[in-house]
């Protein structure tokens, strides 16, 4: 992490899991247990029927909230969808996009991905922006290449000017719900692969600014190590973070002194 230049985030994907007569428990317990926690962005993002009352359970803190997903079109007939307005409109600040399971089960593309980062952008919602290889790809030794066309699509036609308020989170598809972690090195090797993309495309400063994070099996015991590297802004967190206790101790890997 480097505090000097960016933002550390600790986001908390839920997935399908919780219900909406959880989440107050929930948050009293993960409120008591951040209270003290003052250098990392804390975001919980759970399914959308839960996004009114984890954003009224958090309301009376710093604990954002964020959605999981996003349609790309504005508004009309599209039964089942969430445009980035309504999300705004319930005070919504965060939105994951191009997760490897949107990709891989509902097949989501790089252009689709795309689309929705323009449109989240363009109502000031913080896309929280997915990249990451298969086993085989790493196995192939192809990840660079991967991530490479991942980023440069998912920013294609996004301007200078709105760059600060994207947020990429660099998930390795092999270590998301397997118990497997990429190594801090393999994860910090890939992280600072992207920064020297961002660089590539919008110059030094705003590749220094844009936080990037690691969403692969992050936990509370590997959680110090990984964000010791550099390049690692902080965590998209899944299972670790239906537990409030290992969800903070997370967010305090983030906020060690030395960072």
């Amino acid at each position: 992490m480097n505090r000097k230049y960016r933002n550390t985030v600790i986001a908390a994907n839920w997935k399908m899991n919780m219900l909406p007569s959880q989440v107050k428990a929930y948050a009293g317990e993960l409120k008591a247990l951040t209270a003290q926690s003052k250098w990392c962005d804390i975001v919980v993002c759970p399914s959308f029927v839960m996004l009114p009352a984890v954003h009224k359970a958090f309301r009376d803190c710093r604990i954002g909230t964020g959605a999981q997903n996003m349609s790309e079109n504005e508004k009309g007939a599209f039964t089942g969808e969430v445009s980035a307005e309504q999300l705004v409109d319930l005070d919504i600040h965060y939105v994951i996009l191009g997760h490897s399971e949107r990709r891989q089960l509902y097949g989501e593309t790089d252009l689709t991905v795309n689309k929705k980062v323009l449109a989240a952008l363009n109502t000031n919602l913080r896309p929280i922006i997915c990249v990451g290889e298969s086993l085989l790809e790493r196995e192939m030794g192809v990840t660079a290449e991967r991530v490479t066309l991942q980023v440069k699509s998912a920013l294609s036609g996004v301007p200078l000017t709105k760059m600060r308020r994207v947020i990429i989170a660099y998930e390795p598809i092999w270590a998301i719900g397997t118990g497997k972690t990429a190594t801090s090195a393999e994860a910090g090797e890939v992280c600072n692969n992207i920064r020297a993309i961002i660089r590539n495309l919008y110059g030094a400063r705003t590749s220094r600014a844009v936080t990037i994070l690691y969403g692969g099996s992050m936990n509370a015991k590997n959680a110090r190590e990984l964000l010791s590297q550099p390049d690692i802004d902080g965590g998209l967190i899944g299972s670790a973070s239906l537990s409030p206790s290992e969800f903070a101790q997370i967010v305090d890997a983030a906020n060690q002194d030395n960072a």
